[in-house]
């Protein structure tokens, strides 16, 4: 099938600067039908904030770089960031076109990838990524994943960086009784959380509050329950960092 090549709107925008910490949004958005005259198309939106300076050459290409590779689902990066989300918005027209050929009525898609950086904590920079993906069906289905980086670096910070060895078990029992405390009094969702799949799982962000947890749908308990959090303060997650 011959592509139809649709009207970008590839933009640069909103240049932010706080404490010489520099980003842009990178914004692509897309409606492309399946055919000429046909009732499906592909809906594409795009919406990432990264890096443009403040930090080091180094620091800004290992944070735009974890972006990428979340947001695009990449094994490793390639190229910059806006020549990822060229490339994944080209796979995705040709994944739609492929697979949908022929089946007006039943092809509508929808792929939404948005980010941003959150408030910092402690001097570390928090970043949010939620994807929303539809290919028909009874519903679509989103997820939200948290970054956490060292701007001096742009290293990631994982759980072995915030905790002592062996932090796991306990830390999971926090987790499970936050979730536990946060069900009670609503009936039937209690049977609904598969509380022993409660566990540290990398997907977190700081705050004053303390260290939240996220889970996706399907992680813990099932889609009606949608995505699922638990905040463990840092007075009980003291015991088990390495700089309480």
């Amino acid at each position: 099938m011959k592509k139809i090549l649709p009207a970008a709107a590839l933009l640069l925008v909103l240049t932010v600067s706080c404490n010489r910490f520099r980003t842009q949004v990178y914004e692509d958005f897309l409606v492309m039908p399946l055919a000429a005259e046909s009732p499906d198309s592909l809906h594409l939106s795009i919406s990432l904030e990264y890096v443009t300076g403040g930090v080091s050459p180094e620091a800004m290409e290992a944070i735009n770089g974890a972006i990428s590779t979340q947001a695009f689902d990449l094994e490793e990066m390639a190229g910059t960031l806006e020549e990822s989300a060229v490339s994944y918005r080209e796979n995705l027209i040709d994944l739609y076109l492929n697979e949908n050929e022929g089946q007006e009525g039943l092809a509508t898609w929808e792929d939404e990838v948005d980010g941003l950086f959150m408030p910092d904590w402690k001097g570390k920079k928090n970043y949010t990524l939620s994807y929303y993906s539809f290919r028909g069906g009874a519903h679509g289905i989103m997820t939200v994943s948290y970054l956490v980086f060292n701007p001096s670096t742009g290293a990631l910070l994982t759980e072995k960086d915030l905790f002592r060895e062996g932090y796991e078990e306990p830390v999971a029992q926090v987790l499970k009784q936050h979730i536990a405390d946060s069900l009670q009094g609503e009936e039937g969702l209690e049977e609904m959380v598969n509380l022993e799949a409660v566990a540290p799982n990398g997907n977190f962000y700081l705050d004053a509050d303390g260290v939240t947890w996220v889970y996706q749908p399907y992680e813990i308990g099932p889609y009606a329950l949608g995505i699922l959090s638990a905040t463990a303060s840092w007075e009980e997650l003291k015991p088990y960092l390495k700089q309480p």
